[in-house]
């Protein structure tokens, strides 16, 4: 008998597909309003982020370490989102951390529900989902990095936390970096980030998108969304499939092996008073495929305050504590988070 490691999303999707259906119908008879169910768009234009070599902040040039800068402050600003080389991530380390992860979601579907490593950070589909457009053809692990240490709580999974052990201060560095670098350029003290963010309060996330029987315009890998962090380093594999919205259309992020992407999280935008954007971002299923892709997420305390870094500020004051809380009532009670808007003064 053949094990199963894939959780059971083509039964749920089906089941939302239903549900939906009957409330359309229930909507059209009780008032003629339609509801209408956005999906994918069936054509994307393709294309190439923003690319910056990192080693340019360690030119001996001067102008060139200005540049480099200066293009990351830009890309920030302008996209949201950019890609970076030269990183002084291994190709090895990256490699490592890719084969570990995919080795822990080939685990058997009902020992990922029920395993305990680390306290049970294993997602699948959309609990909150109430309608079809509303699930994620996804699965993922969401690893805060205050476990690493705790060897006891990984299991059987030693060398995936001996691979975490080292891709997480990696990623640590190189967010730092780039933040610092953000936050230096709005006027905050050059160690503002590492004050706020440090390893104990960031998290990891690993995700696999199984490949989707359903056709790319009618699922999502992941649903549209903002990262609600101060910013996020992905690394993905090159099967595709991530898409930005840009100039008020979705464009496909081609995927580049020698690069790291970055994006920028709510947070930022809020602490950049609207300087950088936090862009919304999707994943496009794919029907062929396996997708794997490593999210680090640079994240302060839950008591940190959030506020403008000149006034009048767009923003009133909140707690990142507070953010997430919010977050996760909207996607409760409406299917979606409604983001920054809510704290807009």
């Amino acid at each position: 008998m053949m094990i199963d490691s894939n959780p059971p999303l083509l039964h749920h999707y089906q089941a939302l597909l239903r549900k939906s259906a009957k409330l359309q119908h229930a909507n059209n008879n009780n008032n003629n309003n339609r509801t209408i169910e956005i999906h994918n768009d069936p054509i994307v234009d393709e294309c190439e982020l923003p690319l910056i070599d990192l080693s340019g902040l360690e030119s001996c040039n001067a102008t060139e370490r200005v540049a480099c800068t200066a293009a990351i402050c830009k890309a920030a600003s302008e996209w949201g989102f950019f890609q970076v080389v030269n990183h002084g991530i291994s190709t090895e380390l990256l490699r490592n951390m890719k084969e570990e992860q995919m080795k822990l979601f080939k685990v058997p579907f009902d020992r990922k529900v029920t395993s305990e490593i680390l306290n049970n950070p294993y997602r699948w589909g959309t609990p909150t989902a109430t309608r079809s457009n509303q699930f994620s053809w996804s699965e993922a692990f969401h690893i805060p990095l205050t476990k690493i240490s705790d060897a006891a709580s990984w299991g059987e999974f030693t060398s995936l936390r001996e691979a975490i052990n080292e891709f997480a201060p990696a990623m640590l560095k190189v967010s730092r970096l780039l933040a610092s670098i953000l936050a230096e350029n709005l006027g905050y003290p050059n160690d503002a980030i590492e004050k706020l963010c440090d390893a104990s309060t960031c998290f990891l996330r690993l995700n696999h998108y199984p490949s989707c029987p359903k056709s790319q315009d009618e699922i999502f890998g992941l649903v549209p969304h903002t990262d609600s962090d101060f910013l996020t380093i992905l690394y993905q594999d090159q099967v595709g499939g991530l898409q930005l919205m840009k100039d008020s259309k979705w464009v496909a992020v081609k995927p580049n092996p020698d690069a790291l992407i970055v994006n920028i999280g709510d947070l930022f935008q809020a602490w950049s008073n609207d300087v950088y954007k936090s862009v919304e971002h999707k994943v496009v299923a794919n029907d062929k495929m396996d997708r794997y892709s490593i999210a680090y997420f640079l994240c302060p305390s839950y008591s940190t305050i959030i506020n403008g870094y000149r006034k009048p500020s767009l923003y009133r004051k909140f707690t990142f504590g507070e953010y997430r809380h919010r977050i996760q009532e909207d996607v409760k009670n409406i299917g979606h988070k409604i983001g920054l808007s809510r704290f807009l003064l």
